[in-house]
This record gives structure tokens, C-alpha cells and sequence, in this order.
């Protein structure tokens, strides 16, 4: 019996042009770069400890964290390989301080802003934990044919007409949405082309997992304290009390929790007053995924894809997961404000 050819993502892309007709092949294209990106950058991590690129590159982010080399690396990357297609006109990082503009003749019609994380949980690396990359793609607001300008990359994030992540890990995955369900594309090193391997990914309803770093509890506003008291009930008829997975590398938590169920908390803190995530290069563009998949994404009272950015590093405390358990976190969260 002939087993049937799985299909290539080049080849879903075409075939599935008619959900973005107006991008007359564009957003084909600017996926397609990105594609390609991810392999250069998944050849590297897969071949760290025997490459100078472990370890610190002695600089530090926007963000005042150490820099790791990968992380320099994966930027570059995706940068240059942006910058070589003519449908972007405009990349922000997590990386880096101010957006670039790409102004140049190639780009003089682009119609496309991306904004990025280029290496999610880059310290796991030199441990040989999961890492990612997170992307988020808007259409510019400002004229095109002209500079774009901070507005285009401050857009809320139900404005989103793509977004994705790649896992790099025993396999490594591209998992990405235009507003039109979850797929979730594999890797397959022998042939390198990422191969249809998860259509129509979808959150359970309800899991068993939490994800949140408790060493930092006693920082905790007190509502997600009571909230990580329920999960440790015993409580069989609901499935408590639930179990607690949690890798530090925010694209592998919530890939784990879309496949089995579960909810991923990073809150706000006395060591992180409005949160640690960034709401444009993390939060955004994994809550437009998770939505799609039928989760639900919110800062503990509205919903991410609804709050208006006002900068490029913005903060803002993040539960997303299973619906059921984001909304039993949030009924905690209102308790404790209204008490």
C-alpha cells in the first residue's frame, strides 16, 4: 500500500492563499522567509556545543539582560532574511531598542511590519532545554510608500494577520495562524522541509497543568497564591489536584499546555511590578495562537489581543491556556481586587 506524501508547508501556504486573498501571494512569501530563518537558526542551536556560540556575548538587551550569542545570532538572522524579501517594511525585537526601517527601493511597496522574539529562552541552551521563536505580523497603518513609524509596530493584537512560533527541541516545529485555525509543521532534518504534522491544533477545554515559576511565590499578588492553593487540592471529580510542569522557555510551556491541557501564569510581582513578558514580542502574538486553537489569553482581567500598546518593551502580567482554567484564575484574581 503507497503511503500518502505528508504535505510541505510551501505547499499548504499556496494552497490555503484564499484565506488571505489580499495579499495576492505576500504573506506567502514573508512566511516563507521566515521558514527559512528558522532552519538556518535551528542548524545552529543544533550544532552549539561543538560551535563557539554558547554562553554570553558580553552585552546586554534593551531589556538590561545578559545577551547570549544565540540570541545575536537568531536576530541577525531573521533580520537579514527579512530584509531580503521586499514585503517588510519595518522589524522590532525583543533585541533591540528602536524598530528598523527597511526604506529602501526593494521595500518601497511593503506592506508588512514584524515584530519578534528572536531566541525564547536562549539561557536553556547551553543546558539543552527547548528554545523558540515568536513572531507577529501586522499590516502597516501608515501610508505606503512612506517610512513606517512607531504606530505601525504599537497596534493591539487582535490587528494580527499572522502569528507563529517555532519550537526547537527533539523535533523542531513551526506553528503558526492567519486568523484561520493552528498548524503545526515538523521539521523533517532528512529532506529539511517542515512537514503538516498537527492540523487544526486545538487547546483542551480543561487540563491538568500548571505552569509558573513558584520559587517566586511569596512575590505573588495574593489572588494567584489562593489560585495555586486550588490547584493543589485534592479534589478527584475535578482532576486535582493538577500537576505543575515548568520548562522556562515561555514557547515550550504553552506548546506542552496546547497539546495536554493546562494554563501558564507569569503575574505580576514585587519583582516584577506590571509583569516580565513583553506584550508585543511574547504576548500578542501567542495569544492570537492560542485563541485560535480555542484557549483563552488575558492579564488576568482583559483580554491581551484587546490592550493598546504604548511602547515598544511594554510589560503586562500573562494567563493563557485552557479556557476553563484561565477563567477559574481570573475569578481568584477579581475576588482578591474587589476584597
Amino acid at each position: 500500500m503507497r503511503t500518502q506524501r505528508p504535505t510541505t508547508l510551501g505547499e499548504f501556504l499556496v494552497e490555503n492563499q484564499e484565506n488571505f486573498p489580499y495579499a495576492t501571494g505576500e504573506l506567502t512569501q514573508l512566511l516563507s522567509s521566515i521558514r527559512l530563518a528558522a532552519k538556518v537558526v535551528n542548524r545552529e542551536i543544533n550544532k552549539a556545543g561543538l560551535a563557539d556560540i554558547l554562553g554570553l556575548s558580553g552585552a546586554e538587551n534593551i531589556q538590561g539582560e545578559n545577551q547570549m550569542k544565540l540570541d545575536v545570532f537568531a536576530n541577525d538572522t531573521f533580520l537579514r532574511t527579512l530584509r531580503s524579501m521586499g514585503e517588510v517594511c519595518g522589524v522590532a525585537s525583543e533585541e533591540l531598542e528602536d524598530f528598523i526601517v527597511f526604506d529602501d527601493e526593494l521595500h518601497n511597496e511593503s506592506k508588512y511590519v514584524v515584530l519578534m522574539d528572536p531566541l525564547d529562552g536562549s539561557s536553556n541552551v547551553d543546558v539543552n532545554v527547548s528554545v523558540g521563536t515568536i513572531f507577529s505580523i501586522y499590516r502597516r497603518i501608515t501610508p505606503i510608500g512612506s517610512p513606517v513609524k512607531l504606530e505601525d509596530f504599537l497596534q493591539p493584537g487582535h490587528k494580527q494577520v499572522a502569528a507563529g512560533y517555532v519550537i526547537y527541541g527533539s523535533s523542531t516545529m513551526l506553528v503558526f495562524t492567519t486568523g484561520h485555525g493552528v498548524h503545526g509543521f515538523t521539521l523533517d532534518p532528512s529532506i529539511g522541509t517542515f512537514c503538516l504534522s498537527h492540523p487544526n491544533m486545538r487547546f483542551p477545554e480543561r487540563g491538568q497543568i500548571y505552569s509558573i515559576n513558584e520559587g517566586n511565590y511569596i512575590h505573588f499578588p495574593e489572588g494567584v497564591k489562593r489560585y495555586l492553593k486550588f490547584c493543589q487540592e485534592l479534589d478527584p471529580p475535578s482532576g486535582r489536584p493538577y500537576t505543575s510542569r515548568y520548562i522556562g522557555s515561555l514557547v515550550s510551556d504553552v506548546h506542552r499546555n496546547m497539546i495536554k491541557g493546562g494554563i501558564y501564569i507569569y503575574p505580576t510581582g514585587t519583582m516584577s511590578p506590571k509583569g516580565k513578558l513583553r506584550l508585543l514580542y511574547e504576548c500578542n502574538p501567542l495569544a492570537f495562537i492560542v485563541e485560535q486553537a480555542g484557549g483563552r489569553a488575558t492579564d488576568g482581567f482583559t483580554r491581551i489581543l484587546d490592550l493598546q500598546p504604548t511602547e515598544l518593551h511594554q510589560r503586562v502580567p500573562y494567563f493563557v491556556g485552557s479556557t476553563a482554567m484561565v477563567l477559574e484564575a481570573e475569578s481568584f484574581l477579581r475576588s482578591d481586587h474587589n476584597e
